[in-house]
């Protein structure tokens, strides 16, 4: 049941906060609603909250954005909407309107796609830029150059369009515990060798790998099967 899932993965995040000096108040725990309906979203955001835990959702697909209509009561009473999939340029119009925070900026044309259509709203679109620390060519993200990300940064700082709030990375796909860790510490060095008072999110961890990520820093983890069980991809 979900409710047992999420009494499983409440002290499991509660530990490794713990371990860093730190509470729930400074984590968000997202979540990866990929595959999901409408109501098993509303069940797991309602089961948190009754635990007196915020959560927000996260959506891959732009083809799923349509179920959350369901869920506007939600986001109205302050569930965010987070979009974590790849960007494709042709949808950026329709993931600028349905997501508070994007996570996955991983190149230059999304990057430029995103502004671009946030000022065709007349939005200041939240950003993270997604960065590859991992190295693996499996997955998206600028490289982890610090004089690069700087440069993105005072972009985004130019643009009346874009508020950068962060960084986000995916873990070294491994059971190598030490290299999944210094792919995710590698995330928060970059984001503290920036400096800048306003990017401050570090998106990272997932159900296999949080604890590491909590402990690195993360202050927003994303959870799916930790919550919700394997996913059904036959909906």
């Amino acid at each position: 049941m979900m409710s047992e899932k999420i009494d499983e993965l409440l002290p499991r995040i509660e530990a490794a906060l713990a371990r860093g000096g730190r509470s729930m108040d400074d984590l968000l725990i997202l979540l990866a609603t990929k595959t999901r309906t409408a109501q098993e979203i509303r069940e797991a955001v309602e089961l948190f909250e009754k635990r007196g835990v915020k959560v927000d959702v996260g959506e891959n697909r732009q083809q799923e954005f349509a179920k959350h209509a369901e869920l506007e009561d939600l986001h109205e009473a302050g569930v965010m909407r987070h979009y974590i999939g790849t960007i494709q340029s042709n949808k950026a119009r329709d993931i600028s309107r349905f997501a508070d925070l994007v996570h996955s900026i991983d190149r230059e044309s999304a990057l430029t796609s995103i502004e671009k259509r946030a000022a065709n709203d007349g939005k200041v679109q939240r950003v993270l830029i997604q960065v590859n620390t991992s190295g693996e060519d499996s997955k998206g993200g600028y490289d982890p150059d610090l004089g690069l990300l700087t440069e993105i940064a005072q972009r985004c700082d130019e643009s009346e369009s874009l508020a950068l709030e962060g960084l986000m990375t995916i873990g070294t796909n491994t059971d190598d515990e030490v290299e999944i860790r210094r792919s995710l510490r590698q995330l928060r060095e970059l984001r503290d060798g920036l400096g800048i008072e306003a990017v401050k999110e570090l998106s990272m961890g997932m159900s296999n790998d949080l604890e590491i990520a909590i402990e690195e820093g993360a202050t927003i983890v994303r959870v799916g099967s930790a919550v919700f069980g394997p996913r059904d991809y036959s909906h």
